[in-house]
């Protein structure tokens, strides 16, 4: 029974300063090589160049929100075509969860922007301050002419690296070189500026100062991961039953004891701080760095390697090896299948999208006008759009039961020319004879036809005509 008197635990611990110690290995070289490629992309993506005409932005990955329009490569996403984002972003919160069901936590562990940025921050402590026991020597030192020296050459190295992260982050939505320029003459919009301060303290104060307290109190994912796994899940343990009891192997020892020397490796490596032989912990981001130091350890006691390893946790306690048939069980095989299905149904929607469209707005006031001779006119806002970047000669036409004359409102016949890349709106008329069977429906179907003049792009789109109201 609980002692009415005992205080709860905090919900919020002051962070503890964290000195991972260095370590190499196949999964540290592993992180390597993704940081190397996330940052590559992030901070290269901005400036590469992709043609697409005189009339388009020339940038390869642009958010013109100004424009409202979306470019990746070959891809161009206007407003209306937003389902292909909600798609990717489903596909992106499946993958998610496909991931951590199979592995754990792999994202937080090895691409999560918190992990890639905190391993690059801690790489230029390394280089600045040394590797743990000189940093943390140096922490508890009292403030001399080399602390402030050290420090200020980390920080400054960190401001750095944060200034160049804002300001990468601008760059998707608007031309990259042109903005550039506009930033260093101090011409740019205020709003690059206010976006860059901010991205800039953030990526500065959560990879310096707050790199842990974002995993465990920030991010939502650690608490959401735990309906995302279950026994076969596979992600970083400990094999109990092969390290326990642990403790420092001597010749004469009266008591077997396990693998474990109790060297504390892990510990020291981690960046979490934790404790990989407690079991299963919410900070823990399955970064697999405890593994390598455990490996190097087992390797100069001539013990098998694997004592700390990516297990599933119903293997957990015990001795075999890695049992990947774990991974293609039915939950894991739902998911593949959702996330693969929405992917197919976004490539089958992107190849067979249209370059042109054609939307018809009925104009309500008045819904209809009758003319001198007896004949009833309906008014239409037609909306054209090309999504190609040259310009389009349109004939417009109407179909429907009864004939109808179709006018359209400035322009000369029924052909009219819609710039590259643009929406067009033309005000548009239909009018009936003076004795036509149409003035006296309600409401008669008709279809409104945009037809390209020079290819055989073509548009449709339904609508009603308004006889005599009664």
């Amino acid at each position: 029974m609980t002692n009415p008197t005992s205080e709860p635990p905090p919900l919020y611990a002051a962070r503890e300063p964290i000195f991972p110690r260095r370590v190499s290995g196949t999964f540290r070289r592993l992180k390597w090589w993704i940081m190397a490629v996330t940052l590559t992309i992030y901070y290269v993506t901005p400036w590469i160049r992709w043609d697409r005409g005189p009339s388009l932005p020339d940038q390869a990955v642009l958010v013109d929100l100004a424009n409202r329009r979306f470019y990746f490569f070959l891809i161009e996403i206007w407003p209306q075509e937003f389902y292909f984002i909600a798609g990717l972003l489903i596909m992106a919160g499946l993958g998610l969860f496909l991931f951590t069901a199979a592995l754990g936590r792999v994202w937080c562990g090895y691409a999560c922007p918190q992990t890639v940025w905190t391993d690059l921050f801690i790489l230029v402590e390394r280089w600045v301050e040394g590797d743990r026991n000189a940093r943390v020597r140096l922490w508890n030192a009292p403030w001399t002419a080399t602390k402030i020296r050290l420090r200020t050459i980390k920080w400054t190295l960190w401001l750095l690296i944060a200034l160049a992260t804002g300001g990468a982050w601008v760059f998707y939505f608007t031309d990259a070189p042109t903005l550039l320029g506009e930033l260093v003459r101090f011409e740019a919009p205020g709003a690059a500026y206010g976006s860059i301060a901010v991205l800039t303290a953030t990526t500065f104060v959560f990879g310096g100062f707050m790199r842990e307290q974002v995993c465990v109190y920030m991010c939502p994912w650690p608490r959401i991961q735990a309906a995302m796994m279950d026994e076969g899940t596979i992600t970083v343990g400990y094999r109990e039953a092969r390290g326990e009891p642990r403790g420092k192997h001597q010749a004469r020892s009266a008591t077997p004891l396990g693998d474990c020397i109790d060297c504390r490796a892990c510990v020291n490596v981690c960046p979490m701080g934790i404790d990989i032989r407690d079991g299963q912990q919410l900070a823990c981001i399955t970064c697999a760095l405890c593994i390598d130091a455990c490996d190097d350890v087992m390797a100069k006691i001539d013990k098998p390697r694997g004592l700390i390893d990516y297990v599933a946790l119903a293997d957990e306690a015990g001795t075999g090896g890695l049992t990947w048939r774990r991974v293609l069980r039915p939950r894991i095989l739902l998911y593949a299948v959702l996330w693969s299905g929405i992917g197919i149904g976004l490539l089958a929607a992107l190849v067979m999208r249209v370059d042109m469209t054609l939307a018809v707005e009925p104009i309500r006031n008045p819904i209809n006008v009758t003319l001198s001779d007896g004949s009833i006119r309906n008014a239409y806002e037609l909306r054209l759009r090309n999504m190609t970047g040259y310009p389009r000669d349109v004939a417009l036409s109407a179909r429907s039961e009864t004939p109808l004359s179709l006018e359209l409102q400035g322009v000369e016949g029924l052909t009219v020319t819609v710039p590259a890349n643009e929406t067009l709106r033309q005000r548009a008329y239909l009018t009936s004879a003076p004795e036509s069977p149409a003035n006296a429906e309600v409401s008669m179907p008709v279809e409104m036809i945009a037809t390209d003049t020079a290819g055989d792009a073509r548009a449709a789109e339904e609508t009603v005509f308004h006889g005599r109201q009664r």
